[in-house]
């Protein structure tokens, strides 16, 4: 039996029992468990301890019973434009599902500093910029799964997509995705072949790339058309979904939204 505390995000809080609640809590030290927290509707410690509430949580744990209680949360970011805008809240639900399938890419100190600096970006932006922010999360995210497909060059002939033949004005500038070979295949090798799962442009194919190369702060300067836009989430989407090895629940369900 020991008495210990950690840094936090709840990610989820369900009803166990009358009164009690079962909170599921990630942090950068345990990664991904639950926690009981006592108390009825009233309790104050009830109120701090709510889905994407970030900060000190401090913990009893009973080994010999592998049980662990919430005795006192000490919250320092409350997200609370989450529970105003539909979309970060969506955008919230589906980062909590992905971080729970893949139990935080098994490396939860790095998910941990991935998750919490999207979540407490779409705190600070507007919808527009957070919708942006969950393609580079979710980007990066799958480079911490070691799933994110080569942006640089054709899988298949390993020529560079920054040479000379691919021109601002040319269709060459069209990249696909090819399921079968995982990654980007220029047009060249495209042309050889039927089985193309996504098709981006010359600018998403440059976004994707400056996620995992660029600082944050400077990939979010980077200006990004409507249709490039598309192109990424749609892509990213069906990426993440492989990754977890299952339909996302929050995506079916949150489609319009999302």
């Amino acid at each position: 039996m020991r008495n210990l505390s950690r840094t936090a995000l709840i990610l989820k809080v369900d009803s166990l029992g009358e009164n009690n609640r079962s909170a599921t809590v990630f942090t950068p030290d345990d990664g991904i468990f639950h926690a009981t927290l006592y108390g009825g509707a009233k309790s104050k410690l009830r109120a701090l301890v709510s889905p994407m509430n970030a900060g000190t949580i401090y913990l009893y744990r009973d080994e010999p019973k592998n049980s662990t209680k919430i005795t006192d949360f000490d919250a320092k970011k409350y997200h609370l434009s989450f529970r105003e805008n539909l979309f970060k809240s969506w955008a919230a639900t589906l980062v909590t599902e992905i971080l729970i399938k893949t139990r935080a890419a098994g490396s939860p100190k790095q998910a941990f500093t991935i998750a919490c600096g999207f979540l407490d970006g779409m705190e600070l932006s507007a919808e527009n910029e957070s919708r942006l922010g969950l393609v580079r999360f979710i980007w990066r995210y799958l480079a911490l799964l070691g799933l994110c497909p080569n942006t640089s060059t054709c899988s298949q002939c390993a020529s560079s997509f920054h040479s000379g033949k691919f021109t601002d004005n040319s269709v060459l500038y069209r990249y696909i995705f090819d399921e079968q070979e995982s990654g980007f295949v220029c047009p060249d090798c495209a042309q050889r072949q039927d089985n193309a799962t996504f098709t981006l442009g010359k600018p998403a194919i440059t976004y994707l790339e400056s996620i995992n190369t660029l600082a944050p702060r400077e990939v979010r300067k980077i200006i990004i058309d409507e249709k490039s836009f598309i192109e990424m989430k749609e892509l990213g989407y069906y990426l993440i979904e492989k990754a977890c090895d299952s339909r996302l629940r929050t995506l079916e369900t949150g489609i319009g939204i999302l």
